[in-house]
C-alpha cells in the first residue's frame, strides 16, 4: 500500500467542539440542508458519517498495518452476521459517546431520538449469526488481522408482528434508506458461475484439465464495513457481497418491447442476494439456498486469491499466508471451490492443492442434531455445480482409500464416513465434506464437543483423533454490558476500573463485594431501573401492564420444539392453575417474557407462538389472578430488543434437552447482565454453572447420559402424564380449548405430539423437575439480599465467557495468527 495514501488525520478529532464542527459540515454538505429543515432521519445520517469519518482513518492504518507486515490473516466465511445497529457500539468503541451526545444536544438533538432512527442489520437468523458478530468485535479489539466475509441481503431476516396470536412475516428492507457505514466496491467483481458442463481436456503439461463452460455467470460485488476494536486501535473489515448480473439490460428484447425480458436476467441474477434463508420447504427455496452459499464462498476465496498475489510469486506460501474459518456447514463448499480454483485455475497438482486446502481450512460446528447437517441432493449438485461433484468425488475418494488401509474389511465404517450418503436418495453431506478437508474441527462447548466425539462424528474421531477440539463461544462485553446495561457497566467500573473492557476476568473482584450492603443496594437499584423501562416499553408497545417489582421470567430465543418454550409454558399453565386453585397462596408474583422467531416453514413452532399469546390472553385478563402472573410475548425479537430485555431479566430460562443445544450464548449474556439461570445440563450452561457455582444456577431435569439412555429403553410420556395431577390438568386445559373457546381443537395437534407421537423432546419426563425447581425460585425470590448477592456472583463468574478468550484460543491453537499492533510512530488520531 502506498504509504503517500496515509490520511492525515485533518477532519476527525475526537473532542465535543470537533465532533460539533463536523456534525455541522454534513449538515450542510452531505445532507444540504438547515438545521430547521432537518429530521430526526438526517440527524442520524450525519451523526453516523461523523463517527465513520473517525473510524475510516484508523481502518486504513490498519489495512496498511497488515500490508507492510505481510501479515498471516484470518478469512471468517459465514453466511450470517447479526451485527444489529453500529452507531452506539462504534462511539463507545472508540470512546466518543459522550462527546457525540454532548454536541447533538447543543445542537438541539436528543442522542437516543436519533440512535432509534436506525435499522437493525438483522443479517442473521439467531445465535450463529449474532455470534459471527461478536467474534468480528473481538478480532479487532485484539488487534488481529482477521476479514469476515458474508452476504449482503436487500432483506434481512423478516420482521416479525403477531395478529390474533399468530406470526405475521413481513419483508425487513433495512436498506430502505441506505447504510451509511457500508462503502460499495465497484471495482470490486468477480464472476460466480453456475450449471454448464465440464470438458477435459490435456494440458501442454501431460496432465488431464477441466474447463467448467457454457455456465450461468452472476457478478459478485463487495461492499466494506469497519469493525472497530475497543479503543480504536484497530478496525478491521467485514466485506459483504451482493449479486448483479453479468447482463444489465438486453437490448434485443426491449426493440420488441418486451420490457419484462429486457431485465429479466439481471432480476434473476440479483436475486441470488435478495432475501435471507429463502424458505427450504420449496425446492425453488432449496436450490436458492445452496447457490447462496456457493455465490458467497467462491467470490470470497477468488478475493482471498487475488489479495495473496498481489504481494506473493508463488503459490507456496499460501498456507503460511491464509487461515480460512467455516462458520458452520454453509460454506463448507469452499473446500471444493478452493480444489478448483487452484487445480483448473492456477494448475496446481491435485496433491499439491490438497495440502494447500487442508492446511488452511477449519471448521465450527455449531448442531448435534442429525437432521440439521446440512445434505444436498447428488442431483442437483450434478446440475448446479457439476465441477464441484466431480472434485467431491475425488476427495471422497482418496478419502476412503486412506480409511481402508487402516481399517480393512469395514465396509460399514466406510458408508458412514462418505461425503456421499448412498442411503435413501444419494447426497452430499456437507459435514463431512468439511472435516474431510480441515485441519481442525471444533465443538462450541464442552459437552457439545464431548457428544460430536460420542455421537454425530465418532467415526472420525476413531479415524482422525485429535482433530476435534473445544473452543466454547463467548460474548463481546462491550455490546452485551457495556452498551446494552450502561448503569450496571458504570457500578461495576467505579468498583473495579474498567480493564474488565478487555479483560472480562476481572470481573472476579466483584466477589468481594457480593456480601455488602452498599453495593447490593447499587446493584439492586440498576436491575430495578432496568426492569422499569422494559415494562414501559412492554405497556408502549403491547398495552400491557407488568409489575416491575415482580419477578422477571424471560426466555428470548428462536422458537423451537427442542429449545422448549413449550415446557416454559406449561409452567405458567400450571401457575395460573394454583392461583386461581389458591392452592399455593404465597406464589412470588412473576412477570413471564417470551420473544423468538418461528421460521416462516416451521408449523409447529408457530403454532407454540400461537398458543403463548392465547394463553397470555386468557391469563393477563383474568381478575381473580390479581396481578400475580403475567405472560408477555414481545414481537420481532432481534438485536436492539435483545438490548434492552436482557438488562432487566431476573431469571434465565435456558431449558432445552440435554444434549440438544451446542452451546448457546443468550445464557451468558443473560448471566453477565445479573440474571441467574434455571436450566439443564446443556451447552454451555455446564461451564456456566461451573464458573458461577452450582449453589447459584437452578438445575433440573435429565443430563445427556439419562436422555441417551431413555431413548434406547423406549421412552414412554403417558407414564409421566399418568403420574401427575397438575400436568394432566395442565394438557387437559390446551386440548380442550380453554385458551381457545372459538376454536377447541385448534392445539390439539401439540397435545398429541406430547402424549401420541413420542414427545422428542422430553418435556413430559422433565415436567415435575422443573416445577420443583421453580418453586426454589420462588424461595430464593423472596429474600432479595440473598437474590441480589447471588446475581452479583453470577456476573463476577462470567469472565470466561468473553468472546476475546473464544477468539484468543481459535487464533493461538487453529489459526496461528498473531495480533498486529500498531507501531510507536503509526499515526493515530
Amino acid at each position: 500500500m502506498n504509504s503517500k495514501a496515509t490520511p492525515q488525520h485533518r477532519n476527525a478529532g475526537m473532542s465535543k467542539e470537533a465532533i460539533e464542527v463536523a456534525l455541522g459540515d454534513h449538515l450542510i454538505y452531505t445532507s444540504s440542508k438547515y438545521h430547521t429543515d432537518a429530521t430526526t432521519h438526517d440527524w442520524f445520517q450525519i451523526t453516523a458519517l461523523t463517527v465513520r469519518d473517525r473510524l475510516v482513518e484508523r481502518w486504513m492504518e490498519t489495512m496498511q498495518r497488515y500490508y507492510e507486515q505481510d501479515a498471516r490473516r484470518t478469512y471468517y466465511l459465514s453466511l450470517e452476521f447479526l451485527m444489529g445497529r453500529t452507531l452506539s457500539n462504534a462511539m463507545l468503541n472508540l470512546e466518543i459517546q459522550e462527546q457525540c451526545k454532548t454536541a447533538l444536544y447543543e445542537l438541539g438533538q436528543e442522542f437516543e431520538k436519533v440512535a432509534e432512527i436506525e435499522a437493525d442489520a438483522a443479517l442473521g437468523n439467531g445465535g450463529l449469526g449474532r455470534l459471527a458478530a461478536c467474534f468480528l468485535d473481538s478480532m479487532a479489539t485484539l488487534d488481529l488481522p482477521c476479514y469476515g466475509y458474508g452476504i449482503r441481503y436487500e432483506y434481512g431476516m423478516f420482521r416479525q408482528s403477531i395478529e390474533n396470536g399468530i406470526q405475521m412475516e413481513h419483508p425487513d428492507n433495512w436498506l430502505r434508506y441506505g447504510n451509511p457505514w457500508e462503502f460499495p466496491r465497484p471495482e470490486l467483481l468477480y464472476p460466480v458461475k453456475f450449471f454448464g458442463r465440464v470438458v477435459e481436456y490435456k494440458h501442454e503439461d501431460g496432465l488431464v484439465r477441466h474447463h467448467w463452460v457454457e455456465t450461468d455467470d452472476v457478478m459478485a460485488m463487495g461492499y466494506d464495513t469497519p469493525v472497530p476494536g475497543y479503543g480504536g486501535k484497530t478496525v478491521n473489515n467485514m466485506r459483504l457481497w451482493a449479486a448483479k448480473s453479468s447482463r444489465d439490460f438486453d437490448l434485443r428484447y426491449f426493440n420488441q418491447g418486451n420490457y419484462i425480458q429486457a431485465v429479466a436476467d439481471k432480476n434473476e441474477s440479483e436475486n441470488l442476494s435478495k432475501v435471507l434463508y429463502p424458505n427450504d420447504t420449496t425446492e425453488v427455496g432449496r436450490e436458492l439456498r445452496l447457490k447462496q452459499q456457493y455465490f458467497f464462498v467462491s467470490a470470497s476465496l477468488q478475493d482471498m486469491l487475488f489479495r495473496y498475489k498481489k504481494n506473493h510469486q508463488s503459490w507456496a506460501e499460501l498456507p503460511a499466508k491464509l487461515a480460512v474459518q467455516l462458520n458452520d456447514t454453509h460454506p463448507s463448499i469452499a473446500i471444493a471451490e478452493m480444489m478448483r480454483l487452484m487445480v483448473d485455475v492456477h494448475h496446481q497438482t491435485w496433491d499439491e492443492a490438497w495440502s494447500m486446502t487442508t492446511r488452511i481450512f477449519s471448521y465450527t460446528n455449531h448442531t448435534l442434531m442429525p437432521e440439521a447437517l446440512e445434505t444436498w441432493p447428488v442431483a442437483m449438485f450434478e446440475s448446479m455445480l457439476p465441477r464441484h461433484l466431480q472434485i467431491i468425488y475425488e476427495i471422497n475418494h482418496r478419502f476412503l482409500q486412506q480409511v481402508m488401509h487402516h481399517f480393512p474389511g469395514d465396509g460399514e465404517l466406510l458408508q458412514r464416513l462418505s461425503i456421499i450418503d448412498e442411503r435413501g436418495g444419494r447426497r452430499v453431506r456437507m459435514s463431512h465434506l468439511a472435516i474431510v478437508g480441515s485441519h481442525a474441527v471444533n465443538g462450541v462447548a464442552a459437552l457439545h464437543t464431548e457428544l460430536m466425539k460420542r455421537t454425530i462424528f465418532a467415526d472420525f474421531e476413531r479415524v482422525t483423533p485429535g482433530k476435534i477440539i473445544n473452543i466454547t463461544n463467548g460474548v463481546t462485553p462491550r455490546r452485551w454490558l457495556n452498551q446494552a446495561n450502561p448503569a450496571l457497566a458504570k457500578l461495576i467500573t467505579e468498583r473495579i476500573g474498567k480493564s474488565w473492557l478487555t479483560d472480562l476476568d476481572q470481573l472476579r473482584k466483584l466477589r468481594d463485594f457480593a456480601d455488602e450492603k452498599t453495593f447490593q443496594q447499587q446493584f439492586s437499584a440498576v436491575k430495578q431501573g432496568n426492569k422499569e423501562c422494559l415494562a414501559g416499553l412492554i405497556y408502549t408497545r403491547l398495552g400491557i401492564e407488568v409489575d416491575p417489582a415482580s419477578l422477571f421470567d424471560i426466555q428470548i430465543k428462536r422458537i423451537h420444539e427442542y429449545k422448549r418454550q413449550l415446557l416454559n409454558l406449561l409452567h405458567v399453565i400450571t401457575l395460573y392453575n394454583r392461583i386461581r386453585c389458591g392452592t399455593h397462596p404465597d406464589i412470588v408474583p412473576r412477570t413471564v417474557i417470551i420473544a423468538g422467531k418461528a421460521a416462516p416453514g416451521y408449523a409447529m413452532a408457530k403454532l407454540i407462538i400461537r398458543l403463548i399469546n392465547d394463553v397470555a390472553d386468557i391469563v393477563n385478563n383474568d381478575q381473580q389472578v390479581g396481578g400475580k402472573l403475567k405472560l408477555v410475548f414481545i414481537p420481532n425479537y432481534d438485536v436492539s430488543n435483545a438490548e434492552r430485555i436482557i438488562p432487566a431479566a431476573d431469571l434465565s430460562e435456558q431449558i432445552s434437552t440435554a444434549g440438544t443445544e451446542a452451546s448457546g450464548t443468550g445464557n451468558m449474556k443473560l448471566a453477565l447482565n445479573g440474571a441467574l439461570t434455571i436450566g439443564t445440563l446443556d451447552g454451555a450452561n455446564v461451564e456456566i454453572r461451573e464458573e458461577v457455582g452450582a449453589e447459584n444456577f437452578f438445575l433440573f431435569g435429565l443430563n445427556a447420559e439419562e436422555v441417551e439412555a431413555m431413548h434406547r429403553q423406549g421412552y414412554d410420556p403417558l407414564t409421566y402424564y399418568n403420574g401427575n395431577d397438575e400436568l394432566k390438568r395442565t394438557l387437559y386445559m390446551i386440548s380442550s380449548g380453554f385458551f381457545c373457546p372459538d376454536e377447541t381443537t385448534r392445539y390439539s395437534e401439540i397435545v398429541d405430539m406430547l402424549l401420541k407421537h413420542g414427545d422428542g423432546y422430553l418435556l413430559l419426563a422433565d415436567y415435575a423437575s422443573y416445577v420443583a425447581c421453580q418453586e426454589k425460585v420462588d424461595e430464593l425470590y423472596r429474600d432479595p439480599k440473598e437474590w441480589t448477592k447471588r446475581a452479583i456472583l453470577n456476573v463476577a463468574g462470567m469472565g470466561r465467557f468473553s468472546s476475546d478468550r473464544t477468539i484468543r484460543e481459535y487464533a493461538e491453537r487453529v489459526w496461528h495468527v498473531a495480533p498486529i499492533e500498531p507501531t510507536n510512530n503509526t499515526p493515530i488520531p
